[in-house]
């Protein structure tokens, strides 16, 4: 993970010094990291303080409290990402696909049309066309740079 605020942070902490987060999940993102982290701060003599968990590795006591709360953010986690899994597979099961549906091209065509041959603005043909404004000048733009017909990555 490319996080250079916390590296610096890590290079500029000395011997004796106390690190103080406000939770172990913002420190890192797994429980391997916490882990490797706790050890380095451990050899170079640092301390890790975790106001939310009122964890101090100062202590025997901190220290085992830190590898059971490190456990307990991990199975959290874990158990989140499957309940979010569960969800998008009950949710295609439904037929829902997780994302809105696309613009029919017809209606940016007609949209487009619209807009060129009358008076009135963006806001309105999006308007009575039923089409998103950005989309819609997503749209436009593509045409007038000679891109015709849907590509791998459009959102109509």
């Amino acid at each position: 993970m490319n996080r250079p605020g916390w590296e610096l942070l890590l290079e500029h902490l000395r011997t004796g010094d106390s690190l103080v987060v406000t939770e172990l999940s913002r420190m890192t993102r797994s429980l391997l990291d916490m882990l490797q982290t706790s050890q380095q701060l451990e050899a170079r003599q640092i301390n890790l303080i975790s106001l939310r968990e009122n964890i101090d590795t100062s202590t025997a006591t901190g220290r085992g409290f830190l590898s059971m709360m490190g456990v307990i953010h991990q199975m959290e986690r874990e158990l989140k990402a499957e309940r979010a899994a569960a969800g998008r597979a009950a949710a295609k099961a439904r037929g829902k696909s997780g994302s809105r549906p696309r613009t029919d091209l017809d209606k940016l065509e007609n949209a487009r049309i619209l807009y060129e041959n009358s008076d009135k603005t963006a806001a309105e043909v999006c308007g009575l066309t039923g089409v998103g404004r950005r989309t819609f000048f997503s749209y436009l733009q593509q045409q007038r740079e000679g891109i015709n017909g849907q590509t791998k990555g459009d959102s109509y």
